[in-house]
């Protein structure tokens, strides 16, 4: 089922999540067991049982600046699209819970108090919609908001409630947040000048993962980038992209004309 609607698959080294990431959706529904969950999907009383498992059983991990030299080296990339003199547009792809998001409105918008740059506008999805709807809210525990935010961006953009911090409206708002399935659905409309798309395609099969790709790829502008995960790489995934020349461990689409984008494109 979680394969079917997002293209995700659960390995034989993730098996040992079921049982952990289904534990509160069991004690919700007063169960005892996986046997009776599973019953309950097939009996088909319930409409919103197989998205709460589905949404279970999704790899949500993710932190405020992971991998912050991705975020320094987005700096000079936007930097680069700005200087051809329109209005820059990344995308999030695959956000979970929304901290690489809100990551980039904290870093564009300190950016545009330092320098007066502008601040590009941020689309940012996820398949999971109970994931969306926490990134809306903002609301994150103690140890998720220590997890890669400094204490100056902690102050300056959340506020405590209870054990809880608030990321405060302005900074929410900085942000476009929609469920989208990267498997089924098309692209945000318009063009993105980056497309940050980390850690998600590896759980997704060898052709769905090339779908993928040449979504991602429309959806690029020319001589737009797309940034994945650090132990990720399109090298014999995709003919869409090849390793960027003007951003070390970024990619990009293959010039207009070129023999590799003509490739990639047939194969999507």
């Amino acid at each position: 089922m979680l394969e079917a609607r997002t293209g995700q698959q659960i390995s034989a080294y993730r098996s040992w999540r079921l049982d952990t990431a289904l534990k509160p959706l069991l004690r919700d529904r007063k169960l005892d067991t996986l046997d009776q969950l599973v019953t309950q999907l097939l009996e088909g009383s319930d409409r919103v049982i197989g998205d709460r498992i589905v949404d279970a059983l999704l790899n949500q991990e993710t932190s405020f600046y992971r991998d912050a030299l991705v975020f320094e080296s987005l700096v000079e990339a936007i930097a680069d699209a700005e200087a051809k003199g329109r209005a820059v547009r990344i995308w999030s792809a695959g956000c979970a819970t929304g901290q690489e998001p809100l990551s980039l409105a904290m870093l564009f918008a300190e950016r545009h108090e330092q320098t007066g740059a502008p601040i590009p506008e941020i689309v940012a999805t996820d398949v999971s919609a109970a994931a969306i709807a926490r990134a809306r809210a903002g609301r994150f525990t103690q140890f998720e908001i220590q997890r890669g935010l400094p204490i100056r961006r902690m102050m300056r953009w959340f506020d405590g409630d209870g054990s809880d911090w608030v990321a405060k409206p302005e900074l929410v708002k900085m942000v476009t947040f929609r469920r989208l399935n990267l498997v089924a659905d098309p692209a945000p409309s318009g063009q993105f000048d980056v497309v940050l798309c980390r850690n998600v395609l590896l759980y997704l099969a060898a052709d769905t993962k090339r779908c993928v790709f040449a979504t991602i790829a429309r959806a690029l502008r020319p001589g737009g980038l797309l940034v994945m995960g650090a132990g990720e790489t399109v090298i014999g995934q995709t003919s869409a992209f090849e390793p960027s020349k003007r951003f070390r461990g970024f990619y990009e689409t293959p010039p207009p004309g070129s023999t590799t984008l003509t490739a990639g494109r047939a194969a999507a």
